[in-house]
């Protein structure tokens, strides 16, 4: 190749983006201003650009049909890629503040959905800061599942309030839950482990799963196994801390 040539971005054999071309800092602040569209309201999220197998064109509205998953903070999207094929009828959508990473994602499901033809159609990705912007892409009770895999732990103590669980935030997932829905969170890190399960646990409209409720959902596997976050520590025998709970109506 000559060295003014353009390097390939997507892999021969795959036909998948390379991550090295999409590589990004790990962290970013959710606190910081940044620019890019974002919906005045969930009525405004064009579903047309994210799932056009279900909605031709922007024109048509299918009100029986909506987002239900969220993964906050998707990462390369490994967790959404496989919820893809395990639940081929719900529409999923990954939110990631990091611009070369959304770049990759959407690039991974176009290939996708380009190489298996009517497979990853139901699942989608947008650049976006959930920590400021999760009512304008949700109604109320409108998501049954989040997801919060290997957030960034922000270790000093005056950075928890970057934190994407916090007692203020959990009121706006618990908004966008439906009555029932699951909250998924695991980390590496044991600190943030036991503060994401305290914030949790000391929230009225979260109760958390029975470990035999853990041990029947088939999602609680993929939490490890998923991302690149879990392969990681998994290659390097790391332990990880899941809390698993559900959206419940607050007591009278």
């Amino acid at each position: 190749m000559l060295e003014n040539e353009a390097k390939p971005t997507f892999s021969k054999s795959t036909g998948l983006p390379r991550k090295r071309f999409y590589r990004a800092r790990a962290h970013s602040n959710p606190l910081s201003d940044s620019h890019f569209p974002v919906p005045i309201s969930p009525s405004h999220v064009d579903y047309s650009l994210h799932y056009p197998h279900f909605f031709p064109s922007s024109g048509e509205v299918n009100c029986t049909k909506k987002i239900q998953f969220a993964d906050v903070g998707c990462g390369f999207g490994g967790m959404l890629i496989s919820l893809s094929t395990l639940f081929p009828e719900t529409l999923m959508i990954g939110m990631e503040l990091r611009d070369k990473v959304t770049e990759y994602v959407k690039e991974r499901i176009l290939a996708l959905r380009v190489s298996k033809p009517g497979q990853y159609e139901n699942v989608s990705v947008v650049r976006t800061n959930s920590m400021k912007y999760i009512p304008n892409y949700f109604e109320k009770g409108q998501l049954s599942k989040m997801f919060f895999l290997f957030p960034d732990p922000h270790f000093k103590e005056k950075n928890h309030r970057r934190r994407v669980i916090s007692p203020h935030l959990l009121d706006e997932y618990a908004y966008v839950l439906q009555v029932g829905g699951i909250v998924y969170t695991i980390t590496d890190v044991e600190e943030l482990g036991d503060w994401m399960k305290r914030c949790l646990e000391s929230h009225p409209m979260f109760e958390a799963l029975t470990e035999e409720e853990i041990e029947a959902d088939p999602v609680v596997k993929l939490l490890s196994t998923a991302t690149e976050e879990g392969q990681k520590v998994a290659r390097n025998g790391g332990q990880t801390y899941k809390a698993v709970f559900r959206r419940i109506s607050p007591s009278l």
